[in-house]
């Protein structure tokens, strides 16, 4: 078995073509294309693999990996999930107001003064929901709309968990606040100013989480990728176990956050670490097949139909041009999956309109045929529909609406 796991076999590919076409032909009148579906027997599996590999430290749901409200709550009905882990203040709120989750941090700093008045204005909310700050700036935001400091804001520190050596910084370009003194600097301005309370801490680890380490047409580099995880996390523990003695002279803290679908087991074995980022692995789209630490199965796929034949070898989908966020590469382009042995074509690739395909399964296609295919990324998928299919077994058992078919775009 390959890093991809059970689901990743051209077998296991053929089943599932063999369970949506199943489930598929049961709909009348015939669903609008793309069709959105989540397998919700590889999302289950892949929650409880992702609790394993935690080792009893709790998850806190990333949600901008998920974007479908029935799926957050899933995923936080199941034990050892506990809390969000937002992408814009605004979602928080919401979130909040539909009872989703009483317990949300903000990954990223904002700005959005008019979200802010709305979190001031609410006490329940400003109790629920915590923001991220690495700079004094971000809390002069908050201050700026606030008529009174009665209601307290929670926020955490966002400390960039990169690995540094030799003058170089490895990892994503986050936070400005590395060094020990820099974070107890901002730490103790955050406990010494009126309406503030320092609750937790975030280091994303995104130099280990969020890149392939076992990619079979690149085992030198995945060997190199590899060497830096292992330097990462040694000196990030380090790191971590003096920021975690300084901070505690200051404050005491209801949470440390880190790591991501990718270090799951190598963030938990931290001490300082107190609970783990995850979403992606609950989804698994393209870029996650390539890991050593994990196999999870595949649970996110988009239908599209075959409406030419441009040759007798080939086949051609209607739109599909669905590219993940990131550096420009092939690596973010859509992975054609059921049938297996279907290929994007070099001058075309996947397409606004349409997007030819190649490989022996194109000769047996025909005219009205699904093709399903898998995102780079997971989250940013169902930003293209506004409801996804949710499949157990050989049947759709719910149609479930994203954040946008909820009317909503944070």
């Amino acid at each position: 078995m390959d890093a991809a796991g059970a689901g990743d076999s051209p077998v296991a590919r053929n089943r599932l073509w063999a369970r949506l076409s199943a489930a598929v032909a049961t709909l009348d009148p015939p669903p609008a294309t793309p069709l959105m579906v989540v397998d919700l027997d590889a999302f289950d599996a892949n929650a409880a693999d992702l609790v394993r590999r935690a080792g009893g430290k709790p998850i806190r749901l990333a949600s901008k990996s998920v974007r479908v409200p029935a799926l957050i709550r899933r995923a936080l009905a199941a034990p050892g999930f506990h809390g969000v882990l937002g992408y814009t203040l605004r979602e928080a709120l919401w979130l909040d107001r539909q009872g989703i989750s009483d317990d949300v941090v903000i990954a990223y700093p904002t700005v959005d003064r008019a979200a802010l008045v709305d979190l001031l204005a609410s006490p329940s909310a400003a109790a629920h929901i915590t923001l991220m700050v690495d700079d004094t700036a971000q809390l002069d935001v908050v201050d700026s709309v606030r008529s009174s400091r009665a209601q307290p804001v929670r926020v955490a520190l966002d400390i960039d968990a990169g690995l540094r050596f030799g003058g170089q910084h490895v990892g994503p370009k986050r936070s400005p606040v590395h060094d020990v003194e820099d974070v107890v600097r901002l730490a103790r301005h955050v406990t010494e100013r009126p309406g503030f309370a320092l609750v937790g801490v975030m280091t994303y680890e995104g130099q280990v989480a969020g890149v392939p380490d076992d990619v079979p047409t690149q085992r030198a580099r995945s060997l190199v990728v590899r060497r830096l995880k292992t330097a990462s996390m040694s000196q990030l523990a380090e790191r971590r176990r003096v920021i975690a003695r300084r901070l505690g002279e200051l404050v005491e803290l209801e949470f440390w956050n880190a790591g991501g679908s990718g270090s799951v087991e190598a963030t938990a074995a931290d001490a300082a670490v107190t609970e783990i980022a995850a979403g992606s692995g609950l989804l698994v789209p393209g870029l996650f097949d390539h890991y050593r630490s994990f196999a999870p199965r595949p649970a996110a796929f988009y239908g599209l139909p075959v409406t030419r034949k441009p040759s007798p070898a080939m086949a051609t989908v209607h739109g599909g041009g669905f590219l993940a966020s990131g550096p420009v590469g092939a690596d973010r382009a859509p992975v054609p999956w059921a049938p297996p042995g279907l290929h994007l074509t070099s001058l075309e690739g996947a397409g606004e309109v349409q997007t030819p395909l190649t490989g022996h399964p194109a000769a047996l296609l025909r005219i009205g045929d699904l093709v399903w295919f898998r995102h780079a990324k997971s989250g940013e998928l169902f930003e293209h529909a506004n409801t996804v299919r949710l499949l157990a077994g050989d049947a759709f058992v719910d149609e479930a609406p994203t954040y946008r078919g909820c009317g909503r775009s944070w």
